[in-house]
C-alpha cells in the first residue's frame, strides 16, 4: 500500500503537463486570489502572499505538487491565516499546468 502511494505521488509531477491551465486558473482564482495575485499582473491583496506568477523563481512547480496532494502546510508559508488545500490528482495537474503557463515571457514590466 505504501509502495502505490509513493507511485501516485512520484507520477503527478510528470501528468501534471497534461493538466488543463484553464481549469487551473479557474481553481486560483476561485480558491485563492483572496491572497495571492492569481494572474501576470498585480499585487497579492495580502502582501506576505506571493504572487503565483513568481512561485517558479522560488521552487520548482512541479514540485508543489506533492505539498498539493497532502495539503499545504502552513508552516512552511509563514501565513498562519492559510487553509489547508487538499487537491485531487486531476486538481493539481490543472493547478500545475496553470502555474507553469505563468513562468512564460508574457510578463510586463513593473510600473515605477
Amino acid at each position: 500500500m505504501v509502495a502505490a502511494a509513493l507511485t501516485v505521488i512520484l507520477t503527478l509531477p510528470a501528468a501534471a503537463a497534461t493538466g488543463n491551465k484553464d481549469r487551473g486558473e479557474f481553481y486560483a482564482r476561485e480558491h485563492c486570489a483572496t491572497c495571492h495575485a492569481v494572474g501576470r499582473i498585480g499585487q497579492s491583496p495580502y502582501p506576505k502572499s506571493p504572487p503565483f506568477r513568481t512561485l517558479h523563481e522560488h521552487y520548482a512547480v512541479e514540485g508543489l505538487a506533492e505539498a498539493l496532494a497532502e495539503g499545504i502546510i502552513v508552516s512552511k508559508t509563514g501565513v498562519p491565516a492559510m487553509p489547508v488545500f487538499v487537491l485531487s490528482p486531476d486538481e493539481i495537474d490543472d493547478f500545475i499546468a496553470y502555474l507553469k503557463s505563468l513562468e512564460g515571457p508574457a510578463r510586463t514590466a513593473k510600473a515605477d
